[in-house]
């Protein structure tokens, strides 16, 4: 385990100490893949929150913050409304809430894609306002100048390919990537592009398995899948997703609890307990010592 609790008395909300275990590295997540394979994949997931973050940290090896808040915290249409501040909030959170995983948060829309001097002052702010290790940038060829940019700085980067959600208005919507053979070579050339410019790893979201596996198996540093392949170096899933948190369940996501319901039956038995004045008892109020 990589973070004990204790109890502060101050709020009764328990608290992340360190314990005695190292946090992982951007070089560390790149060596997991040697001459082309990776033995033990990469586990990632998004955390938005300081106790998302104690909870999913022992198990990961990567914390994405990523601009899916968008849609799971504040109830937006889309990733594109997201603001730099917004990530830099829940980034901290999420950095003060973990001792082991490697935090990276998502460049929002329109803070990066003017120039890669546009781009630099975005992520050196992230990095310093919020403690993370690395940022993340949708984008494959047209973004490779701003990815060497940045990595020239000192700036590790994730890229993201495939299917984009940045984009979104200009792909047309949500479906999967790479069924043409001309997007199949674009996305082929995006991986490599990035890899080339000094990307330590890339997001591979949406893309036919073929195409994925080509992907993997062609670049040197980690191919993290989501709606791509098993074969990926490792995978990554919107953590409410796979807690089941909403009624829609995409076909890249296998839900491995139910977690909405069993909230909704817990919310259901307190608002019964309250409107029959159960509760609270003796046990949960104040009464003078005897």
């Amino acid at each position: 385990m990589s973070t004990t609790f204790t109890l502060d008395t101050s709020t009764s909300r328990a608290n992340p100490t360190p314990a005695p275990m190292k946090r992982l590295t951007v070089p560390a997540i790149q060596r997991r893949k040697f001459e082309g394979k990776t033995d033990e994949p990469l586990v990632m997931l998004t955390a938005y929150t300081a106790r998302q973050a104690q909870i999913l940290d022992p198990h990961c090896d990567i914390l994405l913050v990523g601009d899916s808040l968008a849609q799971v915290i504040y109830g937006l249409p889309s990733t594109l409304p997201v603001t730099l501040d917004m990530m830099i909030a829940h980034g901290a959170a999420v950095v003060r809430g973990s001792y082991h995983s490697v935090v990276i948060v998502d460049m929002p829309f329109g803070a990066y894609e003017a120039s890669p001097q546009q781009a630099f002052a975005a992520a050196s702010r992230i990095l310093a306002e919020t403690g993370c290790a690395a940022v993340k940038l949708e984008g494959g060829q047209a973004m490779a100048e701003t990815i060497a940019f940045l990595s020239q700085r000192g700036i590790p980067v994730m890229a993201h390919i495939g299917l984009t959600p940045q984009a979104v208005n200009a792909l047309g919507g949500y479906g999967a990537r790479g069924k043409s053979q001309q997007e199949h070579a674009k996305i082929m050339a995006d991986a490599r592009a990035v890899a080339d410019a000094g990307a330590f790893a890339v997001v591979l979201e949406g893309v036919m398995e073929e195409l994925a596996d080509a992907i993997t198996g062609s670049i040197d540093i980690p191919v993290i899948g989501i709606g791509a392949s098993a074969r990926c170096d490792g995978q990554v899933l919107v953590i409410d997703d796979m807690l089941g948190m909403f009624d829609r369940v995409p076909r890249f996501v296998k839900r491995y609890e139910n977690l909405a319901e069993t909230i909704e039956g817990a919310v259901k038995n307190y608002a019964a307990d309250v409107r029959a004045r159960v509760f609270p008892t003796e046990d949960q109020v104040y009464r003078p010592k005897k």
